[in-house]
């Protein structure tokens, strides 16, 4: 079973990366970046914190469609790129944030106030 979800998640991320529009790769190309960070970094996601738990270095939102992931809205938890990230948010928070999936596993790499 853990097979079968390994597959679809390697699909769904395989599936948002060749629809990343080529003109804002070329144009982040052109500022200085990689192809690949352009495609990670996506657009700021809004959520609501649900938990944080900076001892596993986790936490768990209610977000809205992830575009960089095509994932849908839900409610998930997510490792942290850096912990500190969990000092400056608790529980009921609104906020947006930017993640990446790598191998299945999602990672949280920016938190923003919520606008």
């Amino acid at each position: 079973m853990k097979s079968l979800q390994n597959i679809l998640w390697t699909a769904a991320l395989g599936a948002a990366v060749s629809t990343v529009p080529l003109a804002s790769l070329a144009q982040a190309t052109a500022a200085g970046s990689t192809p690949a960070a352009a495609a990670a970094a996506g657009e700021a996601t809004e959520a609501e914190v649900r938990k944080v738990d900076k001892d596993s270095k986790k936490i768990t939102l209610k977000h809205g469609a992830i575009k960089n992931l095509d994932m849908p809205p839900m409610t998930m938890v997510f490792g942290v790129s850096d912990a500190s990230m969990l000092d400056k948010v608790q529980a009921g928070d609104k906020i947006r944030f930017r993640a990446n999936g790598d191998g299945g596993k999602f990672t949280v790499t920016e938190i923003l106030p919520a606008k």
